[in-house]
């Protein structure tokens, strides 16, 4: 995947350069290109911004220097989509990053100062927001948004696992994780993790992770889909934390109905036989 940033301040992104991420572009997994859009400034001075038209406060970013900027990219891999980055836009969560870690082209416009000009916009396949607040700038919101889309590149994390487990990949926080030693000033691991016992462990580490959700982000829950496995699962946590019993409703509704056996109305042979 190959991901550019058009930014004012790409020194900010040296923490892209580290850990994970430095290794998925060492193996030629992810490309991760900044640009300065100052550079493409027209204006005697390289200025970007400008006072607003029709008052008030702050500086707005002038359109000339991004849409010199994103004409100027290379022809993309293969499906390009260009992503602003605004207050205003989607909030930004877990399926929208595995939406787009399908993809080979990312294109992140990082705004700053007290605005841009509208007309920026029309560059835009959409916009993002990491959540209702406001940044000084689109920088940190697009480095959030690139390691969360970056780990789920194959290969990235090394283990398809470890991507799969994480909180809010089905809509569940993840289970708790534990290492050695077993015993930590008397916080002992939980036995079923030492039994050895591997399908104890993921019906202990999945009941963990209903647990978490529920008492945590009860939110989540409407966009859990339930597996068969956990309906014994939900019925026990049920009895053991009345806050989640009012619950009950829903996953019963969920619950797949057991199939209903058709009568046949074929005689047996010895049916048959006593008739006659």
């Amino acid at each position: 995947m190959r991901i550019t940033v058009l930014t004012l301040f790409p020194e900010m992104f040296s923490p892209v350069q580290e850990s994970i991420l430095k290794r998925a572009q060492e193996a030629g997994l992810l490309e991760i290109c900044l640009v300065n859009f100052r550079d493409y400034a027209i204006s005697k001075h390289k200025n970007v911004d400008d006072i607003p038209y029709g008052g008030g406060a702050g500086m707005v970013l002038k359109p000339e220097p991004i849409f010199a900027a994103i004409r100027n990219l290379p022809q993309p891999c293969s499906q390009r989509k260009i992503i602003l980055m605004s207050p205003q836009g989607q909030v930004f969560q877990q399926e929208k990053a595995r939406q787009l870690a399908e993809l080979e082209d990312l294109v992140f416009i990082c705004g700053h100062y007290e605005g841009f000009d509208d007309r920026i916009r029309e560059l835009a396949d959409e916009e993002l927001s990491l959540g209702d607040y406001v940044l000084t700038g689109g920088e940190l919101a697009a480095m959030v948004m690139i390691d969360a889309v970056a780990r789920l590149i194959p290969g990235v994390l090394g283990e398809k696992a470890s991507a799969e487990e994480d909180s809010h990949n089905a809509s569940l926080l993840e289970y708790p994780q534990y290492t050695r030693p077993a015993n930590f000033e008397g916080r002992k691991v939980p036995e079923v993790l030492l039994s050895g016992h591997h399908a104890l462990i993921r019906r202990w580490r999945r009941k963990e992770s209903l647990r978490r959700t529920f008492l945590r982000r009860p939110d989540l829950i409407e966009y859990v889909n339930f597996e068969n496995e956990d309906y014994p699962l939900l019925e026990e946590l049920g009895l053991e934390h009345p806050e989640i019993a009012p619950w009950r409703n829903r996953w019963e509704y969920l619950r797949p109905k057991p199939k209903r056996r058709r009568y046949s109305r074929e005689k047996t042979e010895s049916e048959i036989n006593t008739t006659n």
